[in-house]
Formats: structure tokens, C-alpha cells, sequence
């Protein structure tokens, strides 16, 4: 049957993108021309800070000692299974050559970048696990030069939990600064600090175009927006574990969707019926938002079989895919478009969101179709080298020449006819890609 929706969202999560990107790029023009000037000036505008904007050593060592050791404890632990899990990727990326045909060598190297630009969120929540994701990933990547920056709170700074994940997972050097104007001082290497060679970490919808007008002569992680869940869920599902899971992601934001896809109408009545109730048991402004996602953005879909189900998981592409259902092996075997699999009701996105392992840094609004998450493989470089010997140029000359004059691009062409003349002076090539001798 046709897939039968229960509820459908009544809005779309599109922002203003016309407003935003008017603002940002004028406030990227100002920054160009006026470089720190412009930076301190929004920083204090819209962070309403007035402090050191590079945070110095003696204040990091000061937040430090504020904290709980059962916090840094909490923190330390995230850290070690990330650092793990980017360990693992990392062993994954190797150096090879292959003897490509007889004198002929090539191979890749794997190079990490000279500089990375770390974002990580400070605004309504505290993002230390942002922190501990970007700057791990990149530490674990072999990057020499790691910023990060994060909004300071008016008259305090950065919150002290951030600033200690941020030294523990190894930034060189740490910036007071939020939004456009901390994307744009690390990209431009302000405050005697390199220009980052990428730029990575979420951030709200004018971070996101900061990130996006910046891509070419900088990398950047993806260009994302709100964050999105699914969940599948079939009749072995617990639908108080289902709830709660699509409420715990609406929390992000009132623009942040969650879908059910299920393929049993008791379960998606019940959690139809219980979500409210949930939503109700949070604090303000969680409530507000997740209430807000929830009445405008939220679906539930009701599907006929698993292979239904999968396929609109598919063409939805959700950054959290959350499966609650029998046969766990074949759910990971079909699913193909998402920015991370949670499998069976034993975890939740919200163990991926802090501490699990792999990254929470996630493709959104369906990029899980095209790309996968903040990794390791994110802040290095693929390159390739060859080699050959003069009997292997002897072969690969005389194809180079041909294909170039066939082509039209005779330049190509002579770069091999010269190397054909030195090294093989007494013989005769046939160089025209057409039958005839040169």
C-alpha cells in the first residue's frame, strides 16, 4: 500500500535564507576590509564582550579548576571513546602504490591539513560534546594547528566545561568569539593565529552561510541545517522509548523535525497520544521548542512492511536514524541514506549526540543521500604521486601523444614527443592518432 501519514508536518523548516545571507555577507565584506577592528567590534555588538577575544592560558587554567571532578570525569570519559573511534578510522586511511604496468609506479598519500577552524555552539546550550568531536577528530587526523572558538557569555567568557574539553582534546589556541565573525577570524588566520585550511562544527543558521560563502579557498565540514530524526519502529517497538526519543531530538529547536515511520498503527496511536504529555515534562524553554518542532514539523507515516519502510527512510535521508524493530543485521544491510545508524532500542541518538564514539557532526535536510559526517577522513587529503622509468614513458608517450592530438591540445602532445626524441633517439614513432606515421 501507499504510505499513509498519520501525521503530516504543516510548515516547512526553511529559514529566511534571503535575510541571512544578506547580513552575513555584509558582515563578511566589513571583516574583509577591517579585519580584528570588525571582528571586536560585532564581537561586542552581539556577544556583548569586551574581553580577550584569544583566551589566555592563566583564565583556562582557572575554569579548569572551577569544575567538578565528576564533570571532567563525564567529559574525560566522551573523550577517550571518541578519540577511540577516530583512532579507528584513522588506521583505515593508509598510504599505497601499485606498479600500475612494468616501470610504471603510482600511489597516494594520505596528508593531513596544515590548519583546522573548530566551531563549536554556545548559545542556549553549552555544546561540550561539539567541542570534543571537532577538535578530537582533527588531534587524531594529525593536524599541527587547531583553533577552536565558541560564543563567550556576557561577563564571563566561555563556560568553564567547554574551555576544559576544548584543552583536554588539544586546541592550540582558543577564541572568545561566536557566529559569523568567529568563522570569519579563523578562516582569515586573525589575532597572529593561522588561516584555517577547513572549518568544521555546527552552528545556527548564520554560521551555516558563514561556512558556505567561505567554501573554496577554505574546506568545510557540509553545509548544515536543523537537526532531524527518524525513527522505525515496528510491533516489538516500546512506544515510551519511541516517544521519548522524538521528543529528546524536538528539544533542539523549533525547526528541528522528527519522523515515525512504523509499520503498526497501535504503536504510532500511542505515541501520537503520549508525546504531548512528554513534551509537557520539560523545562523552558526545551518545552517550547520541542512542542514547536513537534505541531509543526513532526510526521508519522504508517507503512505496510519493513522494505516500505526502509525505502522512505531512504528517500528521507534523516541526519539520526534511530531502527526500534526485529532483525537488526537486515536494517543495517538495506539502509543506505543517513547521517548515523542507532540500532535496536538499547541505544538513542542522544548516547551519539555525547559520548558514544562516532561523530555527531552529521549531514542534514537529506545531504545523507551524497555525504557522510565529520570524520578523519574530513581533515586530510587524498593525494597520488607516480613514477616511470624510460622504458615505461616509451609506452605511455606514444598513447599521451596520440590522445593529445586527437584532442586538439597539440602542447600536451609535444611533452611527450620530446621525451620520446631524448630517450629513444634512434627509432620512429607513429604519433598521429590517425593511421599514417607522424
Amino acid at each position: 500500500m501507499a504510505v499513509s501519514y498519520l501525521k503530516k508536518a504543516v510548515r516547512t523548516r526553511q529559514a529566511d535564507d534571503q535575510d541571512v545571507q544578506g547580513v552575513v555577507g555584509a558582515m563578511l565584506a566589513e571583516i574583509r576590509a577591517s579585519g580584528e577592528a570588525a571582528v571586536r567590534r560585532y564581537s561586542r555588538e552581539l556577544d556583548k564582550w569586551d574581553g580577550d577575544i584569544v583566551v589566555p592560558r592563566a583564565a583556562i587554567d582557572a575554569a579548569i579548576a572551577r569544575i567538578p571532578e565528576k564533570l571532567k570525569d563525564d567529559i574525560r570519559f566522551a573523550h577517550g571513546n571518541i578519540r577511540r573511534f577516530a583512532e579507528a578510522q584513522r588506521a583505515t586511511i593508509i598510504d599505497c602504490n601499485i606498479e600500475v604496468l612494468p616501470g610504471l609506479t603510482a600511489g597516494q598519500r594520505q596528508i593531513p591539513v596544515s590548519a583546522a577552524g573548530c566551531y563549536v555552539p554556545g548559545g542556549r546550550y553549552s555544546h561540550i560534546a561539539s567541542a570534543i568531536m571537532t577538535i578530537t577528530t582533527a588531534k587524531v587526523a594529525g593536524v599541527p594547528n587547531i583553533v577552536a572558538c565558541s560564543p563567550p557569555r556576557p561577563g564571563l567568557g566561555i563556560p568553564d566545561a567547554i574551555l576544559f574539553a576544548m584543552d583536554l582534546c588539544g586546541a592550540d589556541a582558543i577564541l572568545a568569539l561566536g557566529g559569523v565573525q568567529a568563522v570569519a577570524a579563523m578562516a582569515n588566520g586573525l589575532f597572529g593565529l593561522p588561516g584555517a585550511d577547513i572549518l568544521v562544527g555546527p552552528g545556527n543558521q548564520f554560521v551555516a552561510e558563514a561556512k558556505r560563502v567561505l567554501y573554496g579557498p577554505v574546506g568545510i565540514d557540509m553545509v548544515a541545517g536543523p537537526t532531524d530524526l527518524m525513527v522505525i519502529a515496528d510491533a516489538t517497538a516500546d512506544p515510551e522509548l519511541v516517544a521519548w526519543d522524538l521528543v529528546g531530538q524536538a528539544e533542539h529547536g523549533h525547526n528541528s523535525p522528527v519522523w515515525l515511520v512504523t509499520s503498526d498503527r497501535s504503536l504510532a496511536e500511542t505515541v501520537l497520544a503520549r508525546v504531548p504529555a512528554i513534551i509537557g515534562e520539560l523545562p523552558e524553554a526545551n518545552a517550547t521548542s520541542a512542542r514547536s518542532a513537534w505541531d509543526d514539523l513532526a510526521e508519522v507515516m504508517l507503512c505496510d512492511s519493513a522494505e516500505e519502510m526502509a525505502r522512505v527512510a531512504d528517500d528521507y535521508a534523516p541526519e539520526h536514524l534511530h531502527v526500534q524493530a526485529a532483525d537488526l543485521d537486515w536494517w543495517l544491510r538495506r539502509l543506505r541514506a543517513y547521517g548515523s545508524l542507532f540500532l535496536g532500542e538499547e541505544t538513542t541518538v542522544a548516547y551519539g549526540d555525547k559520548c558514544s564514539g562516532p561523530n555527531h557532526v552529521l549531514p542534514t535536510s537529506g545531504a545523507g543521500r551524497y555525504t557522510g559526517g565529520l570524520s578523519v577522513h574530513k581533515f586530510m587529503k587524498t593525494v597520488t604521486w607516480q613514477r616511470a622509468t624510460r622504458s615505461a614513458s616509451r609506452v605511455l608517450g606514444i598513447a599521451t601523444a596520440r590522445i593529445s592530438r586527437l584532442e586538439g591540445m597539440e602542447g600536451h602532445a609535444r611533452t611527450a614527443d620530446v621525451r620520446l626524441a631524448k630517450f629513444f633517439p634512434d627509432e620512429v614513432f607513429d604519433l598521429s592518432p590517425t593511421d599514417g606515421a607522424a
